[in-house]
């Protein structure tokens, strides 16, 4: 398509075209988008097809609606324009003396250098490290480990000076492994009893058998 062909129909966007194809067939739609190959987009088309009687010399003229339509370029064979854009699209493409922002969906918008809210880091409260800790270069501060367990004596926290646990009631027995199971230390039946705490096996001794 050429410079001043592809200019017209620029100028004949939204308007109300009547186009004849090579069918005979008559099309009349508000032209929404075209291309190089003069595709043409149509929304609220309408078809008017002319059928001769065979009984008498009269036409007859059949009208059908389509609403969107795309024509392929090749089947055109003529273009005239058939109307104006409708008011609605005139009103658009007046330019006003608003004033373009950008909004969101119910969050405010941050000024020019800010990052989007969401992205600044997190939520005061919600934990997570400071601002300044995130900056590139912030010194790293680290925390000594930390002992969970509880040294042998010390009284468990809350717990006031001298507590000891109270002590089994007299003739209380632990209850019963279930069938199967040893008792507490000792494996399952047919299975070598587990050695006792602390227990290292010895290191195995060179044979010591005649010299070779």
């Amino acid at each position: 398509m050429s410079t001043s062909r592809s200019s017209k129909m620029t100028g004949l966007l939204n308007h109300r075209l009547r186009l004849t194809l090579a069918d005979t067939r008559t099309m009349s739609g508000q032209m929404l988008a075209f291309d190089k190959h003069m595709n043409l987009v149509l929304s609220d088309c309408e078809e008017f097809r002319t059928i001769k009687a065979k009984s008498n010399a009269e036409s007859k003229q059949i009208k059908r609606s389509l609403g969107l339509v795309i024509l392929r370029g090749e089947c055109v064979v003529s273009i005239s324009v058939d109307g104006p854009p409708p008011a609605q699209q005139r009103a658009r493409q007046v330019a006003g003396p608003g004033v373009a922002r950008p909004a969101g969906r119910g969050m405010p918008v941050q000024p020019p250098g800010m990052p989007p809210v969401g992205l600044a880091g997190p939520v005061r409260g919600m934990g997570g490290p400071a601002a300044s800790m995130m900056m590139p270069g912030a010194p790293a501060i680290a925390a000594g480990p930390v002992s969970f367990a509880r040294p042998h004596g010390m009284p468990m926290p809350g717990a006031p000076q001298g507590f000891r646990p109270p002590m089994p009631p007299p003739g209380f027995r632990p209850p019963m492994p279930p069938p199967g199971m040893g008792p507490p230390g000792m494996g399952p039946p047919g299975f070598p009893p587990q050695p006792p705490a602390g227990f290292q096996p010895p290191y195995p001794r060179p044979p010591h058998g005649p010299p070779s």
